[in-house]
């Protein structure tokens, strides 16, 4: 049977609260059963940003080290993104373990699975991690030139900090009231030792809606009170 490591990594606190790194989790363990691969381990970062190296990051760092032992003959990640930074990271990374006798496992790579043991396989990542990037940087493309008409027009470009809200014109700040008194509330809570899961519960107890309505969150409580500071 091959042996092999399974990879989770969540960028931010509340994906690390939430069902996203278990997710994450079961679907390695399913694959490797259905594969014949028995695991040896499922390393998880949490809270960790996927621009740093996957060497670079705390459990990222101790796969790294199992496959350059040889004690592993596979990797599994659900998404590439979850391991890489980008094409060339993935593919350089993929160079080194396959020259070390591992092989990659892409559970969903543009909804297929892939691994690096065979030509195709390699020729498939190569190609749709390509695609990806590059997807990426048309999306950020017309997303800056968006923002730089709109500036160039004088219109107010970003977020609208909660507590506020646009005026008729388009660029001036003005007060929203509901959301100021939100905003009391929330720092009262804050100078009073709660936590930011705890302001949360707090609001979603007491009706009042985050910025885009529904539910309230770690992310979004720090997000205004950081602004707010």
């Amino acid at each position: 049977m091959i042996r092999g490591v399974g990879y989770c990594r969540v960028s931010s606190q509340e994906q690390v609260e939430g069902t996203s790194l278990k997710a994450q989790e079961e679907q390695i363990r399913a694959y490797a059963t259905l594969k014949g691969i028995e695991l040896v381990d499922v390393f998880v970062d949490g809270a960790v940003s996927g621009g740093k190296p996957i060497a670079n990051r705390p459990e990222g760092s101790r796969l790294v080290g199992l496959v350059n032992s040889g004690q592993v003959q596979c990797v599994v990640v659900v998404k590439l993104d979850r391991a890489f930074r980008n094409t060339v990271d993935c593919l350089q990374t993929v160079t080194q373990w396959e020259k070390a006798g591992v092989a990659l496992h892409i559970i969903d790579l543009g909804g297929n699975s892939i691994d690096t043991t065979s030509p195709a396989g390699r020729f498939m990542l190569t190609v749709l991690s390509a695609a990806a990037d590059m997807e990426r940087g048309m999306i950020r493309d017309r997303c800056n030139s968006g923002r730089a008409s709109c500036k160039a027009q004088g219109f107010r470009v970003g977020e609208v900090p909660f507590g506020w809200k646009l005026d008729t014109d388009g660029r001036t700040l003005v007060e929203n009231r509901e959301e100021q008194e939100a905003l009391s509330f929330i720092l009262r809570l804050k100078a009073q030792g709660f936590s930011y899961n705890r302001i949360a519960a707090e609001l979603n107890r007491s009706g009042i809606p985050a910025k885009k309505g529904g539910q309230w969150s770690f992310s979004q409580v720090r997000s205004v009170l950081k602004r707010a500071a």
